[in-house]
């Protein structure tokens, strides 16, 4: 019973570990322009701050000053996985007092109880976390495949063959529609042969 119990204080400790690290990651969004080897740049956008780097090996971050320019489901994100670390270390808390083979917490029915009670508060923190990040990949995919948000687009490359409509369909600011441009002459009818 009590290898159980230190296995489940593992795994908790480490699930903890995982959402701080997480959280604190600027790797939520990457963006990559990679035209060639040289000029290939990536954007990382985080909760927290973004950062860009290139090829050449520049790489610099800007955090995000204030909280009024952050949109909103940033802040909702920012938000839940605050509230899911803070329930992971308080959940790792009552986990540590609730083990058998610890001298703390009291008497057998109450370390069940704070075992127990640990276990919920892991839940609600895993509950959270998921939200949170499942929040993130809602906006990000729903602005990817919206045509009229031409932000996304324009940053990503992708060279598969699901973006035949993306790479020719361009943007000329100002007159409000997209304009469809044929293929290049290097893709006519003879470019196999």
């Amino acid at each position: 019973m009590s290898m159980a119990q230190i296995l489940a204080l593992v795994c908790g400790v480490g699930g903890f570990g995982a959402l701080v690290a997480a959280t604190t990651s600027n790797e939520w969004k990457v963006t990559t322009r990679a035209s060639s080897v040289i000029t290939a740049t990536w954007v990382y956008q985080g909760l927290w701050m973004n950062c860009a780097g290139n090829a050449l090996g520049s790489f610099h971050c800007r955090p995000h000053f204030t909280i009024f320019k952050v949109e909103g489901y940033i802040q909702a994100c920012r938000g839940l996985m605050i509230a899911a670390v803070s329930l992971g270390f308080f959940g790792s808390i009552f986990a540590l007092f609730g083990m058998k083979c610890t001298k703390v917490g009291g008497s057998d029915k109450a370390k069940a109880k704070l075992a127990c009670l640990a276990g919920i508060v892991f839940i609600l923190s895993g509950l959270c976390s998921m939200t949170g990040c499942s929040l993130y990949a809602n906006k990000i995919t729903t602005e990817f495949f919206d045509p009229l948000f031409m932000e996304q687009k324009m940053s990503y490359t992708y060279n598969g063959p699901t973006s035949v409509t993306s790479s020719r369909t361009k943007y000329h600011g100002g007159e409000g529609d997209f304009k469809t441009t044929g293929p290049s002459k290097q893709f006519d009818k003879n470019a196999y042969v």
